[in-house]
């Protein structure tokens, strides 16, 4: 029997926080330890793989019957490439200081594993409406989820929310929203500095990445499970949506190919 489809919705919300892509399927876990230092930075990343997630997801789906199964993972990867340099270009031309801030992990995107993943798993088998709702959806997750890791982790270690929020928006003009460019807490309450309350600094450095990427992962697997989720588990290669095609495959399966 076929297994009975999800409505579009479902498609779209799952990756919300049902299967949210960095803290329920922990993907994407070297970018996001690493550029979550600030809010914009996040945001800035989110919205990058929206529109590469967006984008590849359709064209894949569009040519999924057009492309042999022997060289599907290559082909995905050239579609993924030309968006992401699309982006990087644009990035690039307009927010020089975001292309700055993100440095490599920009153009990294073409081997991020959620955008490789949802291709290998969704989009190379559904509609086009689907695919472009299930990657719409993940990157949401995905952008949600540096943005809320980059904000604890700036206001914490520095004190500030939203900090340099212009720079991400100048592609929009000048002054966008007010010319709001974010908060800083001293400004703010001078009571801060008269009890020499000073940030954390140690939230800006990798351990404390690691520590708000781990509580923001059991807040998030708990609501997940109060909704019905089975309870977030460690999974071996043989799990990954590219075993089949990977060299990394579990010591059993390859006794079975070899007997």
């Amino acid at each position: 029997m076929n297994k009975r489809k999800k409505p579009l919705y479902q498609e779209f919300t799952k990756g919300i926080i049902k299967q949210n892509p960095v803290l329920r399927l922990v993907l994407g876990t070297c970018a996001t330890l690493a550029i979550t230092t600030s809010f914009v930075n996040g945001l800035g990343m989110g919205l990058a793989v929206i529109v590469v997630l967006v984008c590849s997801n359709v064209v894949i789906s569009l040519l999924r019957k057009a492309i042999p199964n022997k060289v599907r993972i290559p082909a995905y990867i050239i579609v993924i490439a030309s968006f992401v340099t699309i982006v990087q270009m644009i990035v690039k031309a307009y927010i020089p200081v975001l292309d700055q801030a993100l440095g490599i992990f920009l153009p990294l995107i073409v081997v991020n594993c959620i955008i490789l993943g949802r291709a290998e798993a969704f989009a190379g088998k559904n509609s086009v409406i689907a695919s472009a709702l299930d990657g719409l959806g993940m990157g949401i997750g995905f952008t949600a989820a540096l943005c809320t890791m980059g904000l604890l982790r700036e206001l914490v270690g520095a004190g500030t929310i939203m900090s340099g929020l212009q720079s991400l928006l100048s592609i929009f003009g000048d002054h966008v929203l007010g010319g709001f460019d974010g908060i800083d807490l001293y400004e703010v309450f001078p009571a801060l500095e008269k009890l020499s309350f000073e940030p954390i600094t140690l939230f800006l450095l990798p351990s404390g990445g690691f520590f708000t990427f781990g509580i923001l992962m059991a807040i998030t697997n708990r609501i997940a499970e109060g909704k019905g989720e089975k309870k977030a588990e460690l999974h071996d290669c043989g799990s990954c949506p590219m075993a089949a095609s990977c060299r990394m495959k579990p010591e059993e399966e390859k006794k079975e190919e070899s007997a």
